[in-house]
């Protein structure tokens, strides 16, 4: 097996010194273009690679940044690390990937073994409120973003969806095609982006005016189980709901498998608008009217934002929002006059 070329050997064939290569290689030296052509020759002659680990020890960074999420099998986590990492590649960046389950003691310990690994900076997403342990572990990180789900007290850059908006457009979508008794299967409670979309949900209660009401709102995990027994209250108690807002797909799915359990047929009995548009819903009979989150956007600028903060650059706009988009389809309709749905 041939022998790997050394930065001494191009050093050789360029008839220049190891330091010079080393500080072009790195980009802290200008050179004659007749020495910079010589170099570039002896590297491609050699097939020359720099050894990673001292390229990222000669400059002071890894040129790594460290994911924290909490699941990879969600859809809308694994969208949003595919963002991350396909711009991360495109701005010469490594990716750590670490899946946390949701589990605040896992994402504490994720976060020492980050600082171990000496990470240029970290995103951060979570889907749980704080109980002030997250907080206080992040503190000692010097350098993270956060993504998607803010986290209360922590004055740090972040790249969110815009939800009270996004909401508040979805529930006037429900009131513009005639309901008046509305109820939502929002996120946990004193979870940041759940209390957004129900506050942006009452909004458009309020403002639709007198006779127009959100007959119940409940606070769920974003499982799937959470949202099947949501619907069987949902059912039991309130039988007047004529439209649902749900706050996740998750959710969503849940009361679609109650819906199915006791005949109630979306589109004909009850309207439904649900948020993340990361399941296949298009392909629901009906079609499933969506809020969708721009999750390449959102990675791309939270990776963006990540990078402008590890090179010490002023960062304008801290608290990014990105607009969510209504995907209209069949799931909406004007309420029937009918009996009750139970």
């Amino acid at each position: 097996m041939a022998r790997k070329a050394t930065i001494r050997d191009v050093s050789l064939a360029a008839h220049v010194s190891v330091t010079t290569v080393s500080r072009y290689l790195n980009g802290s030296i200008r050179l004659p273009a007749e020495t910079i052509q010589r170099i570039d020759d002896a590297v491609k002659a050699l097939r020359y690679t720099p050894n990673p680990l001292a390229r990222s020890l000669s400059r002071g960074k890894s040129e790594t940044i460290g994911l924290v999420i909490p699941e990879i099998a969600n859809p809308f986590f694994a969208r949003l690390a595919a963002s991350v990492e396909a711009t991360a590649a495109e701005r010469g960046y490594g990716v750590l990937l670490c899946v946390t389950l949701n589990n605040v003691d896992r994402e504490i310990d994720y976060i020492r073994r980050i600082e171990s690994k000496q990470v240029d900076g970290v995103l951060f997403s979570t889907n749980h409120p704080d109980d002030g342990r997250l907080l206080d572990a992040l503190k000692d990180v010097p350098c993270f973003v956060l993504v998607d789900e803010d986290i209360a007290g922590a004055d740090v850059p972040g790249v969110f969806a815009e939800n009270r908006g996004g909401a508040l457009e979805a529930t006037r979508h429900i009131v513009e095609a005639g309901h008046r008794k509305i109820a939502m299967l929002s996120g946990p409670k004193k979870l940041l982006s759940a209390e957004e979309r129900r506050l942006g949900f009452l909004d458009a209660i309020q403002e639709a005016g007198p006779g127009h009401d959100a007959v119940a709102i409940f606070d769920c995990a974003y499982t799937v189980e959470a949202g099947e027994a949501a619907a069987e209250n949902l059912l039991r108690d309130h039988p007047e709901t004529t439209a649902v807002f749900t706050g996740s797909d998750e959710l969503f799915l849940g009361m679609l498998k109650v819906f199915r359990r006791h005949g109630v047929r979306i589109g004909d009995d009850i309207s439904v608008v649900t948020c993340d548009d990361v399941e296949p819903l298009a392909l629901f009979e009906p079609a499933i009217t969506a809020l969708r989150q721009d999750l390449p956007q959102m990675g791309r600028q939270a990776l963006d934002l990540l990078i402008s903060t590890i090179a010490g650059k002023p960062v304008p706009e801290r608290h990014i929002l990105v607009p969510m988009e209504l995907m209209k389809r069949d799931s909406v309709r004007p309420p029937r006059r009918r009996a009750r749905l139970r």
